[in-house]
């Protein structure tokens, strides 16, 4: 304890010092300059002294008409920052160590024009003096990623990766600098490449943990070659930490309205008191005001990109990794696919016996979509649809499930199943479905006394290889619920089974370290993926003691057979390969080739794939069902409701018969539940079978919806428009009661509690049913009475809490209302399901 007191208050009297002397010397007019007949023999010999420490792009005037060969500079570790005016017309290069020595912090962010400037100007001089390969850069800003625009072809040559724009991603980026630091306890970090961490500002929700986490990477980074320029540092004070923080190791640029001030660089004094005289008190830093250097000319940035594009591995395309021309190859022994190359060779990997599964990590913008695409194309290239199926499914943003799905120019035959942005339910619909079709082969490999599946193929039906590629699968399993543990369940069914009956699993994620039964080879189900491919940001998919992608480039990634395991350092391995891969969005011609042929040349009765995209909204008017009712080949009525979030999709509908019980309930505190009511009614009124209507908007909100209703449905149906008081005596027939706030006849006691269960409980054997919306489950709760549940077997539930849909159900379910989702609950039946409502009818909307 004694210890750490006294470094707090070590750590306090610099964090002190430093600010008073960075207040002073920003309050104070211009340090004075040494006499005018010493400045230009000093400002000459101090140019001299700048360019051999900082040569060619390290450290010229950036001009458009600057020439200088790139990747010069093995060590590039001092750079200028700008040129220092001390009076007159004397200047000089200002130059600080960075590379190899410490870190650059700059007092105001790039929301200054100036900071902005100088950032561009430090990425263009370093990019171009380093040699190819031997320095990565990553960024982070706040503003939307803007400021590195021009630089954004070089993500295709992996040396950047897109930039951090909030919080969240640039605690990501952080993990990564802090993999690069200490890839594994004990061990030594890597020391031939150099990592540049970029930060134009601070953004919204960082933390004080955060900013001691960027503290901590510039007090351990040099020795790992980790290097930071940090604009907006310090950050401004607070409440919980009142003391400004210097950058540990790093020189301080604070810039005023006209000029900048440079503090001492780490470890060392601008100016050197002479012989005899004491040494300054504190940081003095540059005696000159110094002009930040300015934007580097486009022209400059375009030649840096290009030369870089050539040299990266942009140059690589879709085509290099698919077939010359279309081979029709068997999946008896396994699917291949070339997946990358390493140097001039091609790597491939492959789904069998001895790697049936593989596991991909990757930060969000490492690639993983990129990867996934040139897999799904690299095997429909190689195998026809009667060797192989394909079941996409993206839980995130779409990703490669959206790139797949049936568009203009057709879809792949072998793709039988999409998810873009996909629910949770139904990514565990497709593991179901999955391992439904394993126990149809294994029940199929016993009916013929044989093994598995390549003897299952010879002497029976000639099934393809499955392969489900799941994008986010961190996300199917991120809840403490029902959901989750089903979920593994089935998945350590596939995973363990699988590659007997031909089935495989391609996961892909980020943070996959949070799945450690997934995530470590040793667990029993980890054992299970062999295949481990890193991309950046990936580390967690390895081994903790294999540091091979330790912040691999953009477009690069580590391919491992064995688990993620590693091996010695400098010891061959044949088990792993740091591949390049294309981009394949940069080849949209072929991407478009490939579907067009595949499409053309399809075998006769393949139809499309099954797709579920989570953002849609289906309208009723394009619902099969409803459409098929509209020319009568479905006769008997149902209530319509939306899609289920199933496999395959299919409408929610809830049948009205004469049953006890055959009533619908929308409950939702919302005008969505009124909206929901007014679709759920038109799906009843059907032109060629007449029925009586009774409405009532029991409450003012749904007056409106229910007098349309009642206009448009007069055309067609008998239909008697009633209020709060007369809907008891309307009920003399057989009819749909379509009530709008059913709370509300309640409390004002216009239907008693006892009118409204003899409804309920008689109603549907006279013909009556009643589809209501209610504002308050507990209110309906109340209204049913424990014995009342069974005379209403509909429940469809909108932003209601589990409590409350357990009181009303009699059972625990595992529901979270999100937009555009209800969960559907038949009594009867015994069933609940989570469904994407229909879209508003256009006047009730």
């Amino acid at each position: 304890m004694t210890t750490r007191l006294d470094e707090a208050a070590t750590l306090h009297r610099q964090a002190t010092a430093t600010a008073a002397a960075v207040a002073g010397l920003l309050d104070r007019p211009p340090p004075a300059a040494p006499p005018a007949t010493d400045l230009p023999g000093l400002a000459a010999r101090l140019a001299r002294a700048a360019a051999a420490l900082a040569p060619d792009w390290l450290g010229a005037p950036l001009v458009e008409t600057f020439h200088a060969d790139f990747g010069t500079a093995p060590r590039p570790r001092y750079v200028r920052v700008g040129v220092g005016r001390p009076r007159g017309d004397a200047q000089f290069p200002v130059v600080v160590p960075l590379l190899g020595e410490g870190h650059l912090a700059v007092d105001r962010d790039a929301a200054d024009p100036r900071v902005a400037g100088l950032l561009r100007a430090l990425l263009l001089r370093l990019l171009a003096a380093a040699p190819a390969g031997t320095l990565l850069v990553r960024t982070a800003d706040p503003a939307g990623g803007g400021l590195f625009a021009p630089f954004a072809s070089l993500t295709d040559a992996g040396i950047l990766a897109p930039p951090a724009t909030d919080a969240h991603a640039l605690r990501a980026v952080l993990a990564e600098a802090e993999q690069w630091i200490a890839p594994a306890r004990g061990r030594r970090p890597r020391h031939d490449r150099t990592l540049l961490l970029v930060v134009a500002g601070l953004p919204d929700g960082f933390t004080r943990a955060d900013l001691g986490r960027i503290g901590a990477l510039a007090q351990h980074g040099p020795e790992a070659g980790l290097h930071l320029v940090v604009a907006g540092w310090p950050p401004a004070p607070t409440a919980a930490d009142p003391a400004a923080r210097p950058l540990p190791r790093a020189t301080q640029l604070a810039v005023g309205d006209s000029f900048a001030l440079v503090g001492d660089p780490p470890g060392g004094l601008f100016g050197v008191p002479a012989p005899g005289a004491a040494p300054p008190a504190g940081s003095t830093g540059l005696n000159a005001p110094v002009v930040l250097d300015p934007d580097p000319p486009a022209a400059l940035v375009a030649r840096l990109c290009a030369a870089a594009g050539v040299a990266g591995s942009g140059a690589m395309r879709l085509a290099d990794l698919l077939p010359v021309e279309d081979t029709a190859h068997v999946a008896t022994d396994g699917l291949v696919t070339m997946v990358g190359a390493d140097g001039d060779r091609p790597v491939e990997l492959r789904l069998g016996d001895l790697t049936p599964h593989w596991l991909i990590g990757g930060r969000r913008g490492a690639g993983r979509s990129a990867f996934l695409l040139n897999v799904v194309h690299g095997l429909a290239a190689r195998y026809r649809a009667e060797e192989l199926e394909l079941y996409v499914v993206d839980l995130g943003d779409g990703g490669v499930a959206a790139e797949v799905a049936p568009g203009e120019d057709g879809w792949l035959p072998q793709v039988r199943v999409v998810g873009v942005a996909a629910d949770r339910e139904y990514g565990l619909a497709v593991l179901r479905e999955l391992t439904g079709e394993l126990h149809r082969r294994a029940r199929a490999c016993e009916a013929l006394d044989v093994p598995g599946y390549a003897q299952l193929r010879a002497d029976g039906p000639r099934l393809p290889r499955l392969v489900c590629v799941v994008d986010d699968f961190p996300r199917l399993v991120a809840d403490d619920d029902r959901l989750t543990a089903d979920a593994w369940a089935l998945l350590d069914d596939l995973a363990r089974r699988g590659r007997t009956y031909g089935v495989h699993l391609v996961l892909a994620g980020a943070d996959l370290r949070a799945l450690p039964a997934l995530a470590n080879a040793r667990d029993s189900l980890g054992g299970q993926f062999p295949v481990r491919v890193a991309l950046p940001g990936g580390s967690d998919v390895l081994d903790p003691t294999n540091e091979a992608a330790a912040a691999l480039a953009l477009g690069t990634a580590v391919v491992n057979t064995a688990g993620g395991f590693g091996g010695p350092r400098g010891a061959t391995r044949g088990h792993e390969r740091t591949v390049r891969f294309p981009d394949p969005y940069a080849s949209r011609a072929t991407l478009t080739a490939r579907r067009r042929r595949g499409f053309t040349t399809r075998g006769p009765g393949t139809g499309p794939p099954a797709v579920f995209h989570g953002g849609a909204v289906p309208r009723l008017a394009d619902d099969p069902t409803y459409r098929a009712a509209l020319v009568g080949q479905v006769t008997r009525p149902a209530v319509l409701l939306g899609h289920t979030v199933a496999l395959p999709r299919a409408t929610a509908a809830f049948p009205l018969d004469k049953s006890a019980g055959r009533h619908l309930a929308i409950v939702s505190p919302g005008g969505d539940g009124a909206r929901l009511l007014d679709t759920a009614a038109r799906s009843l009124a059907i032109p060629d079978r007449p029925t009586r209507f009774v409405v009532c908007a029991a409450e003012v909100e749904g007056a409106p919806a229910a007098d349309l209703l009642a206009k448009e449905l007069a055309g067609t149906h008998e239909v008697d428009l009633v209020d709060a008081g007369g809907l008891r005596y309307a009920v003399d027939g057989p009819a749909h009661v379509i009530v709008f706030g059913m709370d509300a006849l309640l409390d004002t006691d216009q239907l008693p509690r006892e009118a409204l269960r003899d409804l309920l409980h008689g109603g549907p054997a006279r013909g009556v049913h009643v589809v209501s919306w209610w504002r308050s489950a507990r209110r309906l709760s109340d209204a049913l009475g424990a014995r009342g549940r069974d005379d209403l077997a509909g429940l469809v539930f909108l932003d209601v809490s589990n409590i409350d849909v357990a009181a009303l159900t009699g059972q625990p379910l595992d529901w979270r209302y999100r937009p555009q989702r209800a969960l559907l609950f038949d009594r009867h039946a015994d069933r609940a399901s989570v469904i994407v409502p229909f879209a508003a009818a256009e006047g009730a909307r």
